[in-house]
C-alpha cells in the first residue's frame, strides 16, 4: 500500500508527458545556466519583434471587399504570421499560448507606433525591425556561448521556436498557474 501512495504522488513517467513537457525538459537540460534566462527573454523578444515588424511591412494585396468594408488596415502578412505562431503554441500548451497572444498583441501595438513614427518622417519600420532582429539574434548567440556546455545550431533553433513559451512557463510556475 505504501508503494501505491508513493507512485501516486510521484511525477508521471516521461511517456505520459505532453509534447510540451518533453520540449521544456530538453530546453532545461540544454540551457542550464538559470541566470541567463533574463537575457534569453530580452534577446528572444527583440528577435520576435524584429521578425514581426519585417513581416508586417511586406506589402499585402488590397482586396476590394476589404477596402469597401474599411478592413484593409487590419489584414497583413503579420496577421497570418501571428495566427500561425499562436496556433502552434496553442497545440503545445493552451494557457501559455494566451500569454504569448498578449505578448504579441503588445508587440503589434509597438509596430503600429513605429508605423506612425515612419509616417511622420522617422526610419522605415522594416529597417528598425531588421536592426532589432539582428541585435536579438546576435545577443542570443552571444548569450548561448555563456552556457557551460557547447550548443549546436539545433539547440539555438529550438530556443528560438519554443523559447518564448518556455520562458513564460517559469512565470506560470512562479505564480502557481497550471499550464
Amino acid at each position: 500500500m505504501n508503494k501505491k501512495r508513493k507512485n501516486a504522488s510521484a511525477k508521471p513517467p516521461k511517456e505520459e508527458w505532453r509534447p510540451v513537457d518533453h520540449q521544456f525538459d530538453q530546453l532545461n537540460k540544454t540551457f542550464i545556466n538559470t541566470e541567463l534566462r533574463g537575457l534569453y527573454a530580452l534577446c528572444l523578444a527583440l528577435l520576435l519583434l524584429g521578425v514581426m515588424a519585417m513581416i508586417w511591412m511586406i506589402p499585402f494585396p488590397q482586396f476590394d471587399f476589404l477596402v469597401r468594408n474599411n478592413m484593409h488596415t487590419f489584414l497583413n502578412w503579420g496577421s497570418f504570421f501571428i495566427a500561425i505562431v499562436i496556433y502552434c503554441y496553442l497545440k503545445l500548451a493552451p494557457t501559455l499560448s494566451y500569454a504569448m497572444l498578449f505578448t504579441i498583441a503588445f508587440m503589434s501595438f509597438l509596430i503600429v507606433q513605429l508605423e506612425y513614427i515612419e509616417r511622420d518622417g522617422g526610419p522605415a519600420v522594416w529597417l528598425v525591425g531588421l536592426i532589432m532582429a539582428v541585435i536579438g539574434l546576435v545577443g542570443l548567440i552571444a548569450t548561448t556561448k555563456r552556457e557551460p556546455k557547447a550548443l549546436t545550431p539545433k539547440d539555438v533553433y529550438q530556443l528560438i521556436l519554443i523559447g518564448p513559451i518556455w520562458l513564460w512557463s517559469f512565470v506560470f510556475q512562479r505564480l502557481k498557474i497550471k499550464y
